[in-house]
């Protein structure tokens, strides 16, 4: 009798034990997948053309205003520049509106073969190899989504978009801008944002460096847009935008939002 009790009595810690592992498995299960809904980049939308006429007509269709020098812009996609800006170069894009990569895409574009060194489709009816954007563009579906991700793509004046290239943002304290009273600065292959548009930016680099493998920033680059993060919070369009545009292209902006919750703006 004692020795079938026994035999119960570790039965039932047996499993009790597996009760709570399997407790815990699914629990990790969940989480897992929790994490992974959360994290989801852009796998809707692959084309950039159609990525900017989205912003165009759904996104920014009541919001018609540049992210660098809050320039006006109508749906004729003409600009309207602030009051005292000026722009030496590319003077024939200071009145066209362009759709920015705030994280360029050559930044992340260059962690793809096919950007550096091309691809056996990658060659002209000449029989002249190509690399760069057009390869990875024609090739890569991965690189077509990164590209034409909305959380990374922003108004500009053509100008202003022009002469930042791919440059990665930094503070420049010496500098004058280079845009009149719009106060980009832009030297030495690097860039300042004016203020307005840092905590833009800071929550953009953020994202994208979780949503995509492909993308490392630098220590310092982290750093800096960790601060500005922290210094230019979330306003009402910010959250606004964020929540077109994950409805639209169907996945979240975990950085975006967990700042617009956290101030009820979500």
């Amino acid at each position: 009798m004692y020795c079938v009790h026994k035999k119960l009595l570790a039965y039932s810690h047996y499993n009790l034990a597996s009760s709570k592992i399997m407790k815990l498995i699914i629990s990790l299960v969940i989480a897992s997948l929790s994490s992974t809904a959360v994290l989801a980049a852009n796998q809707e939308i692959k084309s950039f053309s159609k990525a900017k006429a989205i912003l165009e007509k759904q996104v920014y269709d009541n919001h018609r205003r540049t992210l660098y020098c809050g320039a006006t812009f109508n749906a004729s996609r003409q600009i309207t520049p602030p009051k005292g800006f000026t722009a030496t170069k590319y003077v024939k894009r200071a009145k066209k509106l362009e759709w920015e990569h705030v994280v360029p895409a050559e930044n992340f574009g260059r962690n793809f073969s096919e950007w550096r060194v091309g691809h056996k489709r990658c060659i002209t009816k000449k029989g002249k190899v190509y690399t760069g954007r057009r390869c990875a563009e024609k090739v890569n579906t991965e690189y077509r989504y990164m590209q034409a991700d909305m959380f990374n793509l922003y108004p500009a004046i053509g100008a202003v978009n022009a002469l930042r290239v791919n440059y990665n943002f930094t503070m420049l304290p010496d500098e004058k801008s280079d845009f009149g009273s719009c106060a980009m600065k832009i030297d030495n292959r690097k860039a300042e944002p004016p203020e307005m548009a840092r905590g833009h930016i800071a929550r953009t680099y953020l994202y994208m460096e979780g949503a995509y493998k492909r993308y490392k920033m630098s220590k310092s680059q982290r750093q800096l847009m960790n601060a500005w993060d922290k210094m230019y919070p979330v306003n009402a369009w910010e959250c606004a935008r964020a929540k077109k545009i994950t409805s639209l292209q169907k996945s979240d902006n975990p950085v975006v939002k967990s700042r617009c919750s956290a101030v009820n703006m979500w």
